[in-house]
């Protein structure tokens, strides 16, 4: 008789342990963990371009994801294509990536990166057609660290 009453209250006292915990619902609201990231666009310019010319804009990229470029303004001419690339920077020189030989006004470029680290965007004339200076802005987007 002994044995059963001692076998009777461990399943009394795992029971009420199993409501309890089952009666806390799984809310905690004291766990915090990191912020997600948060997107942030660059505006690069406005520049101009000319006849066989080349601009290149570096950005530093603090944690992994997506990256965008696009070209959201260019004048005069909308139409007249433009080479665009995305790369990586060493410090002087943009070490292209993805590249679109062809962009015009609205043209992006999409890619990602799975490290941190210096990136950059070129716009050049790639076809040696531009003749009157064009005036542009790329807008570059990434994620970077909640504040």
């Amino acid at each position: 008789m002994h044995h059963r009453s001692i076998s009777r209250a461990v399943a009394i006292a795992a029971a009420a342990l199993l409501s309890t915990t089952i009666g806390c619902g799984g809310n905690n609201d004291d766990v915090t963990g990191p912020a997600p990231p948060t997107s942030v666009t660059v505006p690069f310019g406005p520049d101009t371009l000319t006849h066989n010319g080349a601009k290149t804009f570096s950005f530093s990229v603090k944690v992994s994801g997506g990256i965008s470029a696009q070209l959201v303004d260019w004048e005069p001419n909308t139409m007249l294509p433009v080479g665009m690339s995305l790369g990586t920077w060493n410090g002087s020189v943009c070490q292209v990536v993805l590249d679109l030989p062809a962009a015009v006004q609205g043209s992006a470029i999409d890619g990602s990166t799975n490290t941190p680290g210096d990136f950059c965007v070129r716009i050049y004339d790639a076809f040696g057609n531009i003749v009157d200076p064009q005036t542009f802005v790329i807008h570059v987007a990434y994620f970077q660290p909640a504040q």
